[in-house]
């Protein structure tokens, strides 16, 4: 990032944020009257109502960047102490340029120095409309495209021209592709990186498919907080999506679980046990 984009990142004006899920809105008088994306039945508002902040009381309030070295070639940048939903971006390193996946909803100077430091950001893409956070922000610092799916692109709450849309999959880097799986959202999707676990192939997924706690099974869901599941055809959906590429480990959009290893038998097990439930083929003791 050269001196004018960082003096550009520091004179931008200030956006509405969702306390809640971090997602960014346009810059006010006053915030929206609703979050859009907390509305929703796969979010949630507060009993004691929507909360807004702003970049400026986040920063205030002692939040910083994380930046943690993940694996060759993957960088992490999160929030300490984590904010609204608390996922990390991870930033795929490649040899024309990186691609910043699942941003939180708050950036600092640091991470965007980092970020630089690291070759820049050339696109900008999320797993689903509760992780688009600081997109934008992110967009703007670089000059870098949003990559959304068509499918959820009316859930971008701080639009801008930067915009791309794209459906099915999309080859956005050396190595990289983008693949709509639906599930949670219609256009909810992951990043394929071949060369991620040591060239076994890695899938960035945010909770598209989510690591379990232990690390060795995933699960899905229409909504976290509220306890949703997903329907059959969903769940074989998301499977069938991402059988054609090869990887070895799970990243979902928290620092922890990972899932390290044989994570393609893991995936299909995994669905083929939730489907069972589903289905209620499972005794119940």
């Amino acid at each position: 990032m050269t001196e004018d984009d960082a003096r550009y990142a520091d004179a931008m004006a200030p956006s509405w944020i969702c306390a809640t899920c971090g997602n960014h809105y346009p810059p006010a008088d006053s915030p929206p009257v609703a979050c859009v994306i907390c509305a929703d039945e796969r979010q949630w508002v507060p009993p004691s109502g929507q909360r807004w902040t702003t970049p400026r009381d986040v920063r205030a309030g002692g939040h910083r960047s994380d930046v943690r070295h993940v694996e060759p070639g993957l960088i992490g940048i999160g929030v300490d102490p984590p904010f609204a939903i608390g996922q990390r971006a991870l930033l795929i390193q490649t040899v024309e340029g990186n691609l910043l996946w699942d941003p939180p909803g708050f950036l600092d100077q640091d991470a965007l120095r980092e970020a630089s430091d690291a070759g820049g950001v050339r696109a900008v893409s999320a797993s689903h409309p509760h992780f688009y956070g600081a997109i934008t922000e992110w967009s703007r610092a670089f000059r870098a495209d949003i990559l959304l799916p068509d499918a959820d692109v009316g859930w971008l709450t701080r639009p801008d021209p930067a915009l791309v849309t794209w459906s099915g999959s999309l080859p956005v880097l050396p190595g990289v592709t983008l693949v709509q799986c639906g599930g949670h959202f219609p256009g909810s999707a992951v990043a394929h990186w071949a060369a991620g676990a040591g060239g076994a192939g890695a899938l960035l997924t945010g909770d598209t498919i989510i690591v379990t706690p232990g690390g060795d099974r995933v699960t899905f869901v229409r909504s976290a907080p509220n306890r949703l599941p997903l329907p059959e055809r969903a769940v074989q959906g998301v499977v069938d999506a991402v059988r054609p590429y090869q990887f070895d480990r799970i990243y979902g959009g928290w620092w922890q679980p990972v899932l390290r290893s044989e994570a393609q038998r893991v995936l299909e097990n995994s669905a083929e046990r939730y489907i069972q439930w589903l289905r209620g083929e499972l005794p119940l003791d």
